[in-house]
């Protein structure tokens, strides 16, 4: 069986993740590839992302891509999680993740409107004539925020509580449940925000002004099969265990998929994982190399089993859901966390003692990231223990 250890899976993540100095790129496009899809519930990440593994980026590259030449599109997929994917992989993500997700929701929110005795009649009925005439109502708008289709579409702003009698119960109109269904399912995406690029105040548009002839349909094992090839491919070589972790599907789904995919076994320092057949080769280690990885970033959050690039320093960089923060990277592995205060002062620590050289190369990124935030002061989603700790 052949072997890869841990410095090899580090050199693997250096250049397929373009972190190493030699391998970034000014192509957009390109980064999100190069990671499968970037986290998104954050939306700073995806800024912050796309800054780490570039070399004169700007904010509006990134706006350009997502929201002028349409390249790359925002929606909710693995894990019922908010990604940006390209284009192009939309209908595996689609017909793998997100059409799965919309049944779900779909069937959640008419058990709360059953529940409330919101609708007289077939519920299933009545909230597809409620899509069918948002979904309508947004056409004819272009693009729109969910205050104003809920002015178009009456049905909107039907009131439901979800937790009648308890402390915390607040009756709450069904505008996010509609709008959130027909994004899973393909039907409208997130557009520009309102305000910088860490807002997360969306406008929504039709699919059509994205892929006029909407996502095109894709069978759910070639899809399936298919993201678990450019996942392997980024994030390989990994344990089935990750592969679950990551997709969000059950062991069977999984299994499914990898049948599909041409794959090896490897030794993982005394584990197994699966790596494509088609990549044994090594993979040159690049000169040592820092990164400042934003909370969510793709990278520290690729895997399940993270010991072999995060050591110890799990409690002072994840909060308690499993959400990673801002982390300090020195080749190949996680040494520090940072955080950016409110006067734009980027400031770090190292959780271990990596060396003059590399505290020089981890100036420097802080240096670049300073610039990349310009006026920008975002509030973090997750906040985690050394995070705030900085910030104090």
């Amino acid at each position: 069986m052949r072997s890869m250890d841990a410095a090899e899976r580090r050199a693997r993540l250096a250049v397929r993740h373009r972190l190493a100095t030699p391998v970034r790129t000014d192509d957009v496009d390109e980064i999100v590839r190069s990671m499968v899809v970037l986290h998104a519930t954050d939306p700073a990440t995806v800024y912050l992302s796309v800054a780490a593994r570039s070399r004169s980026i700007e904010p509006g590259h990134v706006e350009k891509a997502l929201y002028e030449d349409r390249t790359l599109l925002r929606l909710l997929a693995m894990r019922r999680t908010m990604f940006v994917a390209p284009i192009e992989l939309l209908p595996a993500l689609q017909a793998s993740c997100a059409d799965a997700l919309a049944h779900k929701q779909r069937k959640t929110y008419s058990r709360y409107l059953e529940q409330a005795g919101a609708v007289d009649g077939d519920i299933a009925a009545w909230w597809a004539e409620v899509e069918a005439e948002t979904h309508r109502a947004l056409l004819t708008r272009g693009s729109a925020t969910g205050a104003q289709l809920s002015k178009d579409v009456a049905r909107l702003r039907t009131q439901v509580d979800t937790a009648p009698g308890k402390p915390y119960s607040k009756p709450t109109n069904i505008t996010t449940w509609v709008l959130v269904t027909l994004g899973a399912e393909g039907r409208i995406v997130r557009g520009r925000p309102n305000g910088s690029w860490s807002s997360s105040q969306y406008t929504w548009a039709p699919i059509e002004s994205w892929l006029p002839a909407g996502i095109p349909e894709m069978p759910v094992e070639e899809a399936r099969a298919e993201l678990v090839r450019k996942w392997l491919y980024a994030f390989g070589p990994a344990p089935v265990s990750d592969i679950k972790w990551w997709t969000g599907w059950t062991v069977g789904e999984v299994r499914k998929a990898l049948a599909q995919v041409k794959t090896v076994e490897v030794d993982l320092d005394g584990g197994t994982g699966l790596v494509l057949a088609d990549d044994l080769d090594p993979v040159p280690a690049p000169e040592p190399w820092a990164a400042l990885l934003p909370a969510l970033d793709p990278t520290p959050m690729g895997w399940q089993a993270r010991d072999w690039y995060l050591g110890a320093h799990a409690p002072a960089l994840f909060d308690r859901n499993g959400n990673v923060g801002p982390t300090i990277w020195w080749d190949g592995r996680i040494v520090g966390g940072w955080a950016q205060r409110p006067d734009g002062e980027i400031v770090w620590r190292l959780l271990e003692d990596v060396g003059a050289d590399a505290k020089a190369l981890i100036e420097a990124e802080a240096a670049r990231m300073t610039a990349w935030y310009g006026e920008v002061r975002p509030i973090p989603r997750f906040r985690t223990p050394l995070e705030r700790e900085l910030t104090a």
